[in-house]
C-alpha cells in the first residue's frame, strides 16, 4: 500500500496513519454521495478531524493541509446544491441564520466573550482571542475583508486566569466561523 501522505521519522511524531487512512476514505464515499444539507460528512466534521500522533506518522502540516483542501471541497458542493435545489437566496438565508448564533457572543465585552479556564489551567490569551473576534466583527457588520484561511491560520497565546478563555469554546466558535466564511466563498 502506498502512503497518502509524507510520513516522519521513526524518531519524529506525526498523525496516525491508520485514523488518517479510515478519515479520507470515509470523507471520499461521502463525498461521492448525493450533497445537501443531510450529507454525513460536513465541512464543519472536516474541520474537526483530529489523529492521534505517533512516531513515524504521517507529517501534520501535509494532512492538514489537505484537511483544508478537503472543508473546501465539501463546503463549496454543499453551497452549489442548496443553491441549486433552493436558489442563492435560500443559501444566503442559510448562512444568515448560522452567523446570527455567533453574533451575541461577539457584542459580549472584551475580556468575557468566552468562559475562563480555571485558576491554575493555561487558555488563549483573552486579549489576543478578542483582536480577532474584532475582525469577525468587523467583517459581518462592514463587510472588511476576512478569510477561512486567515482565521485557520491564527495562533494564540497562552495566559492564565481571567486573562485567558478557554481554548476548547474558542476554537469551536472559530470552526463555525470558518464554516461561515467558506459558505460564503470567503475561502
Amino acid at each position: 500500500m502506498t502512503d497518502l501522505f509524507p510520513r516522519t521519522s521513526t524518531i519524529r511524531s506525526g498523525y496516525s496513519r491508520e485514523q488518517v487512512e479510515e478519515f479520507f476514505s470515509r470523507a471520499r464515499q461521502a463525498y461521492e454521495r448525493a450533497a445537501g444539507p443531510e450529507a454525513e460528512l460536513s465541512p464543519l466534521d472536516v474541520r474537526r478531524a483530529s489523529f492521534d500522533l505517533k512516531r513515524g506518522g504521517y507529517e501534520t502540516a501535509a494532512v492538514d493541509a489537505a484537511l483544508d483542501r478537503l472543508e473546501v471541497a465539501f463546503s463549496k458542493r454543499t453551497r452549489d446544491a442548496v443553491v441549486r435545489e433552493q436558489g442563492h437566496d435560500a443559501w444566503m438565508q442559510q448562512l444568515a441564520v448560522r452567523a446570527q448564533v455567533l453574533y451575541p457572543r461577539l457584542r459580549r465585552p472584551k475580556g468575557e466573550r468566552f468562559a475562563h479556564p480555571g485558576l491554575l489551567s493555561r487558555g488563549y490569551d483573552a486579549r489576543e482571542v478578542d483582536k480577532v473576534l474584532a475582525r469577525v466583527t468587523a467583517f459581518f457588520d462592514r463587510g472588511e475583508p476576512l478569510t477561512a484561511q486567515q482565521v485557520r491560520m491564527v495562533a494564540f497565546a497562552q495566559a492564565t486566569g481571567k486573562r485567558a478563555y478557554d481554548e476548547a469554546t474558542v476554537d469551536a466558535f472559530l470552526a463555525r466561523t470558518v464554516d461561515i466564511l467558506l459558505g460564503v466563498g470567503e475561502g
